[in-house]
């Protein structure tokens, strides 16, 4: 009994056995089928991808050298893109030239600044242009086949124009004015009545060449004329006569001072009268004044540049005094006869202009010239009031002193004149 029982329980053993051996049979079966599935599915996938492959490359044209040089030279501009997509008709040279023609018009139209150059350039220097698939000699580099091209610089071209440096300066001043006095004859306080008309031009041409040389020169034409009812041997009579040239030649000896060599030549335009006296008082080259320095300029530039002006100190002088009627010689400090004086001493000129404001400014000339035996001291003072560009005022104040000339019992050496003026003016 115990023996039937070991028995039944071998035979459900080997039973058991080989249903699992059969079910893994059957299992690694199924495993290797599908294995062998996937390989043959990849392996079909693989030669459809060949295949594909195949295609594209058949249908793809191997870039050529022209193509290679278009790709890796400088941005060119060329004509055959814009005729290929501009074409209508189905576009020749397959999917390699479509691509890179593309590529070329988005550039062209992006990014135009980058284009160097042109295909006639290329033209011009023997290099074929991309319409031109004919390639001479391709196993040459085409290093070989394009001449170098510098790199220059993006410039604009100019038209220089050079003049030669003009060193002179041309300025002026003109004024024309007038005074009208009415009194009647009953007037309480007396008087008489007058007219007066006064002109003046003022004309300067200055040479700086910015180094060592400056030339001023300055000419001054001043004439007025007066009536008087109370005068019965003169209609007219002169209030202002004066004819004035100053030459100064300097060589700069430092930033502000010249030694300069200096001329002042003066006399007048007509006769000079004093009422109801025939007596001629002055004259055209009567008198006549000549006078030649050595000294040292030096440039004012003062209170923000609204005093400039000259100031001219001369050790050494040279003076020449001439009349041409001799009865006017003793009344100029020349001997008695005599038409013409001599003699030397020291001289200093100051020449200033101060800009008090837009309407008033301030001339001042102030001259001094001795002998250590004689002395001549002039001191010129103009007031401008300009009410706008065409209309000015004027106030001239002019003292001066001549110890050579005759004494007069009230002022001594002394003379003075004075002059107010309203009219039209011009600066230039």
């Amino acid at each position: 009994m115990m023996m039937n029982k070991i028995l039944i329980s071998l035979i459900v053993l080997c039973m058991f056995n080989l249903g699992s051996q059969a079910q893994r049979r059957a299992r690694q079966t199924h495993i290797d089928d599908v294995s062998l599935s996937f390989l043959r599915q990849y392996d079909d996938s693989l030669k459809n991808y060949e295949r594909r492959l195949d295609t594209l490359q058949s249908m793809v044209k191997p870039l050529s050298v022209e193509n290679d040089f278009i790709l890796f030279s400088p941005l060119t501009f060329y004509k055959g893109p814009a005729k290929d997509i501009l074409n209508l008709e189905k576009q020749q040279g397959g999917i390699a030239n479509r691509l890179l023609n593309n590529s070329l018009m988005n550039i062209y139209l992006r990014r135009p600044d980058l284009i160097r150059f042109t295909e006639n350039e290329l033209i011009s220097t023997s290099i074929k242009g991309v319409d031109d698939h004919s390639v001479q000699n391709p196993s040459h580099n085409i290093i070989d086949r394009v001449a170098p091209v510098p790199m220059e610089p993006d410039v604009i071209s100019m038209d220089v124009w050079v003049t030669k440096p003009n060193f002179w300066t041309f300025s002026g001043d003109y004024y024309l004015q007038f005074l009208q006095n009415y009194i009647s004859g009953n007037w309480y306080k007396g008087g008489e009545s007058n007219y007066s008309m006064l002109g003046s031009v003022t004309l300067q041409a200055n040479y700086n060449n910015k180094q060592k040389v400056k030339w001023d020169n300055k000419l001054e034409l001043k004439l007025g004329y007066q009536t008087s009812r109370g005068d019965t041997l003169h209609k007219y009579k002169t209030s202002e006569d004066l004819l004035r040239y100053t030459g100064k030649l300097g060589l700069q000896a430092a930033s502000k001072w010249y030694y300069t060599l200096q001329l002042i030549a003066y006399t007048q335009f007509t006769r000079g009268y004093k009422s109801n006296d025939p007596f001629v008082y002055s004259d055209f080259m009567s008198p006549f004044n000549l006078n030649v320095s050595v000294g040292m300029d030096y440039t004012v530039s003062w209170l923000n540049k609204k005093l400039t002006g000259t100031v001219h100190l001369a050790p050494f002088a040279f003076n020449w005094k001439y009349v041409d009627r001799l009865e006017l010689s003793t009344r100029n400090g020349i001997d008695e006869g005599r038409h013409s004086l001599s003699d030397f001493g020291s001289e200093f000129t100051v020449d200033l202009t101060w800009a008090l404001s837009d309407m008033v400014k301030w001339k001042t000339r102030m001259y001094g010239y001795t002998t250590y035996n004689r002395t001549e001291f002039e001191w010129e003072n103009q007031i401008s009031l300009q009410f706008n560009r065409y209309i000015s005022a004027n106030i001239f104040l002019y003292p001066r002193f001549d110890d050579g000339g005759t004494r007069d019992t009230d002022y001594g050496y002394w003379e003075f004149k004075e002059y107010c003026s309203l009219g039209f003016s011009y600066s230039f």
